[in-house]
């Protein structure tokens, strides 16, 4: 631009050598204008606006909180949350739940500021510095899920949880922003010495609870999960270093429980889901079997890393974080259209139905399926399909699945007028408190219609 204004200027002055007045004027006139191109650049280098306020259809305005929290939101590793659905395949049976890893992440941290709030108006002392490792602890509690959240854990990563991930990119973050996320790890370890601070990431009514039966109820449009979260935390108090919940709160908890049961056999573990999610992870394990064998496969760069490396626990290297913090759902849906076409029979149809949701029937009953029943399913399937019984298996396979709403060992307390702590479960006037703390184990099978 400045070369173009010096030409443009250069031929005035040529065609005007005799107005000497005009020569002044058009040279005063490049000054400025070189002065307003400076000052644009200028503009351009300043700090953005970090205190940004999101609109969120659950609450409403959420603010972030400082520029810390900003500069970790913007990051890529967290970025990527956007790319990964929060509840997996539950929207082949609910259409509406396409929110995302994001979302919940965001809400999580919204929900943080209120609790903080909540406890310092009863006395509690809670430092900034500790308000800021808890925002950043929920805030990255959820960061290491890999694609559609649980399936990459039983397929081509093994031996290493998601949470073991999520500790691992937070160790990695606080190498870039200079230890500033040290005291968030120590509270997402369960290591800092507050207690009630790492109940308020971990617990039985935790704040991540609070946030996904909430949301995963909006989005679904199941309306037993809709909890009321406020309700909960204005309840929320600190006894003892531990977090407990004030009496007049004890039917909110009573709620809470039956609405995380609820959605637990409603929503999680619905049938339809169950069997697309497996489905996903004999995918997924057929593939990473040819990649194995030197079979070439379409996949991003990010997913062939996966498929052609074993990894585990052992060696989940920096380079290992940095393929995964690439690797998303957009990846495996892509990789899955693609596969519909493969050579091997096993992986192109089992994509094929993924693609098209033709899923395999699923059957749910309370015992076991028998060795004979599923050997007999997989005998008839085997021949129908023109299958070894090994590769039958990718279609013929029977799992268990387990809910517990309640577990007494890790205790909600109540607190009572005279200043006592109490289990909810002994606390509660409600007899099925009790019958939640035990464990309901269902069997199913899966197998072609």
């Amino acid at each position: 631009m400045i070369k173009y204004c010096q030409f443009w200027f250069c031929n005035q002055f040529t065609d005007n050598l005799k107005n000497p007045k005009l020569k002044v004027c058009k040279f005063v006139s490049l000054s400025r204008i070189l002065h307003t191109i400076d000052k644009t650049q200028h503009l351009k280098k300043k700090t953005p606006n970090k205190l940004k306020i999101l609109n969120d259809p659950i609450y409403g305005f959420i603010q972030i909180p400082n520029s810390l929290i900003f500069d970790i939101i913007e990051h890529p590793y967290f970025q990527r949350l956007r790319r990964i659905a929060q509840m997996g395949f539950s929207n082949l049976v609910y259409p509406g739940a396409n929110h995302t890893r994001f979302h919940h992440a965001i809400g999580c941290m919204h929900l943080m500021q209120k609790a903080v709030r909540v406890l310092r108006f009863k006395q509690v002392e809670i430092s900034e510095e500790e308000e800021n490792g808890l925002c950043i602890a929920i805030l990255l509690h959820d960061i290491g899920h890999g694609a559609f959240s649980h399936a990459l854990e039983h397929s081509i990563v093994s031996e290493i949880s998601h949470e073991e991930i999520s500790l691992k990119f937070m160790k990695k973050l606080n190498q870039e922003f200079d230890g500033e996320l040290s005291l968030a790890i120590e509270i997402f370890e369960g290591k800092y010495p507050r207690k009630f601070l790492c109940q308020l990431i971990s617990s039985q009514l935790d704040i991540d609870r609070l946030d996904y039966l909430r949301r995963d109820s909006f989005y679904t449009g199941v309306t037993e999960g809709n909890i009321s979260s406020d309700r909960l935390i204005v309840m929320m108090n600190v006894k003892n270093e531990e977090l407990v919940i004030e009496q007049k709160g004890i039917y909110s908890v009573e709620k809470f429980l039956i609405a995380r049961r609820l959605m637990y056999w409603q929503v999680y573990l619905h049938k339809t889901g169950l069997v697309a999610e497996n489905m996903l992870v004999n995918v997924l394990k057929r593939a990473k079997e040819l990649a194995e064998k030197g079979e070439i496969l379409f996949a991003s760069s990010a997913l062939k890393y996966f498929l052609y490396n074993q990894i585990n626990q052992q060696n989940f290297t920096d380079e290992t974080l940095e393929m995964f913090s690439k690797l998303d759902d957009y990846d495996v849906l892509s990789a899955i259209k693609e596969w519909t076409n493969h050579q091997d029979k096993i992986l192109s149809v089992l994509s094929k139905m993924i693609v098209d949701r033709k899923l395999l029937r699923i059957e749910l009953q309370m015992d076991a399926f028998s060795e004979e029943q599923i050997n007999k399913k997989r005998s008839k399937f085997s021949k129908k399909l023109g299958l070894s019984e090994e590769e039958t298996n990718y279609f013929v396979f029977s799992q268990e699945i387990k809910n517990q709403a309640y577990n007494t060992e890790i205790p909600i307390y109540i607190l009572n007028k005279k200043g006592k702590l109490k289990d909810i479960a002994k606390a509660s006037d409600q007899l099925n408190i009790l019958a939640l703390s035990k464990p309901v184990v269902k069997h199913f099978i899966c197998y072609p219609k």
